[in-house]
């Protein structure tokens, strides 16, 4: 059997003294306690909020009732088990995961600062489920990675991501688009990093890239892509880069389109990919490599022709 052990605060109440009822049981909460009966709240004796148990027994005993604090040992495995689901955090986690999923369904009304405040009060919130949550599973890491996504919408709010445009994809000549100057937003991220890629890689050889702060900073004659007015944008539910491979014929490559559905993902979410994870770790190490932005689409082509060739060979 696994050897853990557990505090135990045994006690008993005066059944008048309401107010103190209360003042104990709220600080039990508080604490994350097992209830294993009642009258006696346990608590993983590593777990730091396990020696504040003390002072609640110097409480209980200063308002006239009786408690003492005790360590308990198991005596079977399937013993251990029964306590462990004492502390099962998952009806907790489900509904943080709601309030997570109803505000990144108003993220796009709310404007960036009110989306931010929300943000950051859920995070503290789910912050403290996490800190009674003794033996953490599926729930804590689906609410955690619930909140990433809302973080990251409130960051693409924050950042100008474009909103997504309505009419039809046109199909366009290369031919016509070569040797142009793109410009985009600066610090480039998932979807304007894969889309310079496919552009330089299977567009514009020659392509030149401008980065600019704002839309209306785009130098004249320069093609737009991703943000709010360029030529090149989310179009209904498709991201830049799944709107440049149809614009230009490109997405009858499958390994453009497996490229695509992961880019897709890591930039607006939806269905998961499980390639996606990875592939945003390795990123994310050439961004903080990266001095410039030049830097950064340099080694993030590589990347990209990496994962192109992986998935042509699948």
């Amino acid at each position: 059997m696994e050897s853990e052990r557990f505090a135990a605060l045994v006690l008993s109440l005066p059944s008048k003294n309401k107010t103190v009822r209360m003042r104990i049981w709220r600080a039990l909460h508080g604490l994350g306690c097992g209830v294993l009966r009642d009258g006696v709240y346990l608590l993983p004796a590593p777990a730091p909020q396990a020696s504040s148990l003390a002072a609640l027994e110097a409480d209980v005993k200063a308002a006239g009732g009786f408690a003492m604090t005790v360590e308990l040992g198991l005596k079977s495995s399937g013993q251990l088990d029964a306590v462990r689901k004492l502390f099962d955090r998952t009806h907790d986690y489900a509904a943080a995961v709601a309030r997570i999923s109803a505000a990144k369904k108003a993220v796009a009304h709310l404007g960036h600062a009110r989306a931010d405040t929300l943000a950051k009060r859920l995070r503290r919130s789910l912050a403290e489920i996490v800190e009674t949550d003794f033996y953490p599973g599926q729930a804590s890491r689906q609410a955690q990675d619930a909140l990433e996504q809302l973080e990251a919408a409130v960051q693409r709010l924050s950042s100008g991501e474009p909103h997504k445009a309505k009419g039809r994809i046109r199909r366009l000549d290369p031919a016509k688009y070569q040797g142009r100057i793109w410009a985009t937003r600066k610090n480039p991220w998932i979807d304007r990093l894969a889309s310079a890629w496919l552009i330089r890689r299977f567009i514009d050889r020659k392509a030149r890239f401008r980065w600019i702060d704002k839309p209306a900073d785009r130098p004249a004659g320069a093609l737009g892509f991703d943000f709010d007015g360029a030529q090149f944008t989310h179009v209904g539910n498709r991201v830049t880069f799944e709107v440049l491979l149809a614009s230009f014929g490109l997405d009858g490559d499958p390994a453009l389109n497996q490229l695509g559905a992961t880019v897709h993902y890591l930039d607006v979410g939806g269905i998961p990919v499980a390639d996606a994870s990875g592939l945003e770790m390795v990123l994310k190490g050439a961004r903080d490599s990266a001095r410039s932005d030049d830097e950064l689409i340099a080694a993030a082509a590589r990347i990209f022709d990496h994962v192109y060739s992986a998935y042509r060979s699948a």
